[in-house]
């Protein structure tokens, strides 16, 4: 967990955004697995989301991309609405001695709804294919100040950073510092890859995978996986 105190001992405080009434349910019972996360509130549509976050100002919020503005009503299909919407509207809640932190959770994988919440503020955008061990450990992450991904997607926060539109990776003398192995490993967790998958992907153990994320960190003089995602992003790294 993060020094800011974030995720500590107290548990990850959540509140769980989706106009779907099962979907919440499920989420909710899926994190209910583990210890340090408790679910303070829910919420249904735009007005609901934005008056339960003010109100409980929770550590992450899960967050559906697409939502009415009223509970009842149909979503739009505009990228990223209602969620988008949720984020301006909280934008007080983003920054601060305890910033509240949103991670979308969409069965949408669409580049335009990605890239629509990461520029209102997300840290990180995950689909619901996603576990629930995986869930857990990615809200963790957000809580810890991490931005979190699903693999394939952390590509599209290229252009949430405004990485400038042909603009190539050259000779780079801190990525020089690297090795092989540690731009192998850095790329995977830029794009949003969970340490046991980059385990898997490189056939190393998740030990040795952590050890070479820090030696990355370290190299780059970065403080966070967030960070690191940015500093790939804007050398068209991922």
């Amino acid at each position: 967990m993060s020094a800011d105190g974030q995720g500590g001992a107290a548990g990850v405080r959540v509140v769980i955004v989706d106009d779907h009434r099962m979907v919440r349910s499920g989420v909710r019972a899926e994190l209910a697995v583990d210890a340090g996360i408790e679910v303070v509130g829910e919420a249904a549509d735009v007005s609901g989301a934005v008056a339960v976050v003010h109100r409980e100002r929770p550590d992450v919020v899960l967050l559906d991309v697409h939502l009415p503005d009223t509970e009842g009503a149909v979503p739009t299909a505009t990228a990223g609405s209602g969620g988008a919407e949720v984020l301006h509207r909280c934008a007080d809640l983003l920054t601060g001695e305890r910033p509240v932190r949103f991670l979308a959770l969409s069965v949408s994988d669409a580049a335009d709804d990605v890239i629509a919440v990461i520029r209102r503020g997300a840290r990180g955008y995950v689909t619901k294919s996603i576990d629930g061990a995986e869930l857990a450990d990615a809200v963790h992450r957000v809580a810890g100040g991490d931005a979190v991904f699903s693999p394939r997607l952390a590509g599209f926060v290229l252009d949430a950073f405004g990485a400038a539109a042909g603009e190539v990776a050259a000779v780079d003398d801190e990525l020089d510092r690297l090795s092989a192995r540690e731009r192998e490993v850095m790329r995977l967790i830029a794009r949003g890859y969970a340490y046991k998958e980059v385990a898997r992907e490189l056939f190393i153990s998740v030990k040795t995978v952590e050890t070479h994320v820090s030696s990355v960190l370290r190299k780059l003089q970065l403080s966070s996986r967030h960070e690191l995602t940015r500093w790939a992003a804007a050398r068209r790294l991922l």
